[in-house]
């Protein structure tokens, strides 16, 4: 099942989803990576999936990734007293920790951690920003705000704070409960939500502990402030578009969404632009122009996966989603725009032997018309090295660790096998170039550029590139 793209497919499963035969067409269909969300449904059925995958991947004996969504903190007003209560602009409104229902002077808001970052000037966005209130005075519990954009607020609606940092852990005790599960059932990326700096990946990483790769969803202004060093301390990265469109303008989104990815690049972390890419083939079996644009430049500006969310987890057309997100990625890759785009954005190696090893295998992969870079690796360093060069050839990731090629199924351009470490020079030549054939990834009379490190089998000592002939 190899692919005839760079760029990867994220689908998230749900109750359209759920099925052997239905999995089985989603990755027909192109899915590379399989998201749980873990806001919804329950353990047995994220069980149920998980073994349907595993089932999946031995019939056509290639690695997948499964990606585990942590729920996050939800933030909810409380009860009303007597239904939705319509408020009007500049009419103030005072929330408290009263559990008493809500009536048109105050409603409930039973998160003190909100009272504890309130501020002068803070905003309050009420059911993804259909209502925003101003905090114009506030106390240890009570925060009195005015009205600054009409509408009606029922129960228990989310509430988001764009520009408050909250003093609270992303992981809530359903969160460490749901890892746990997920880490038993075997997950490969744990994603996690409503990260504000670098201490709440470094949380995460402790508790994962090595087991999973660690993906931080960028959903919080408060995290671009900590760009940097929340991708140097993450796996990968998802650009949560939705919730950033609810706390920042709309017109913010776009160029933060380009920034995050070039630093991505740059750090060399995978990297997958999430929300509402084909929302409407939810019910339609076609998505419209805008949606395929949105698609389209996410994969100009070098993503290294788009994902699909109700789409394929609850729409009506989830195999069709993937199969035309597919069709627009091959369409885009087709284009000389973006590989001059990928090369023009490509930036100078570290002074390191890894990096200019992976600098040298793209240029080299060029200059030949290689078949395909081949990297030998035990964590997946050297695979996403050669990734963040964006080479115009496909990287055969060859690995002794499943776990390391499935997380590497993420990776642009990377095509994983798992098979065992080189055991010297004349095995590392051919059982890349076996591999490469057996894989429909190079033919007779083409050319292989290979890395990898001796010793064989030690992590990081990526010091060698060989030019193969197949």
């Amino acid at each position: 099942m190899l692919r005839q793209r760079f760029t990867k497919i994220v689908a998230t499963l749900g109750p359209a989803t759920s099925s052997p035969e239905r999995l089985k067409e989603l990755f027909e269909a192109g899915a590379d990576v399989f998201r749980l969300n873990f806001s919804h449904g329950t353990h047995d059925d994220h069980k149920q999936r998980v073994a349907q995958l595993r089932a999946l991947e031995k019939q056509y004996k290639q690695p997948i990734a499964i990606l585990m969504d942590l729920q996050g903190p939800k933030l909810r007003l409380g009860a009303m007293a007597k239904g939705p209560i319509e408020l009007k602009k500049d009419q103030h409104l005072r929330l408290d920790m009263d559990k008493a229902p809500g009536t048109l002077k105050r409603v409930p808001l039973p998160h003190p951690e909100i009272f504890q970052a309130a501020k002068p000037e803070g905003l309050l966005l009420i059911d993804d920003g259909k209502v925003r209130l101003r905090i114009v005075a506030h106390t240890g519990d009570t925060i009195d705000t005015v009205v600054e954009v009409a509408g009606t607020i029922s129960d228990r609606k989310g509430v988001n704070l764009p520009n408050l940092v909250l003093p609270v852990s992303p992981m809530t005790p359903k969160d460490r409960r749901d890892l746990d599960y997920g880490l038993a059932l075997g997950v490969d990326w744990v994603a996690l939500s409503f990260v504000q700096h670098a201490n709440d990946v470094a949380e995460l990483k402790k508790l994962v502990s090595g087991r999973a790769a660690v993906m931080s969803k960028l959903e919080k202004p408060a995290a671009i402030e900590h760009l940097d060093e929340i991708i140097e301390q993450s796996d990968g990265i998802m650009v949560a578009r939705g919730d950033l469109g609810v706390e920042l303008p709309p017109e913010a989104v776009p160029p933060l969404q380009k920034r995050i990815l070039a630093a991505c690049r740059v750090l060399g972390r995978p990297a997958i632009v999430a929300t509402q890419m084909l929302e409407s083939m939810v019910h339609s079996p076609t998505p419209t122009r805008a949606e395929a644009s949105d698609v389209a430049t996410a994969v100009y500006d070098g993503a290294d996966a788009v994902m699909l969310s109700a789409e394929s987890a609850s729409g009506d057309y989830p195999v069709e989603a993937v199969t035309i997100m597919d069709r627009i990625i091959k369409s885009v890759e087709a284009d000389p725009l973006y590989r001059r785009l990928m090369d023009a954005s490509r930036r100078e190696p570290e002074a390191t032997t890894a990096d200019a090893i992976s600098a040298a295998a793209r240029q080299c992969a060029h200059t030949l018309t290689a078949a395909a870079i081949v990297t030998y690796t035990n964590t997946g360093s050297t695979t996403l090295r050669a990734a963040r060069e964006r080479p115009d050839v496909r990287i055969l990731c060859l690995t002794p660790n499943l776990d390391t090629a499935r997380r590497m199924t993420l990776a642009w351009g990377v095509h994983p096998v798992q098979t065992e470490d080189a055991h010297n020079f004349a095995d590392m030549v051919a059982r890349a170039v076996r591999v490469a054939r057996q894989q429909q990834l190079a033919r007779q009379g083409q050319r292989l550029v290979i890395t990898a490190g001796v010793p064989f089998g030690t992590p990081g000592a990526t010091n060698i590139l060989r030019i193969a002939y197949v």
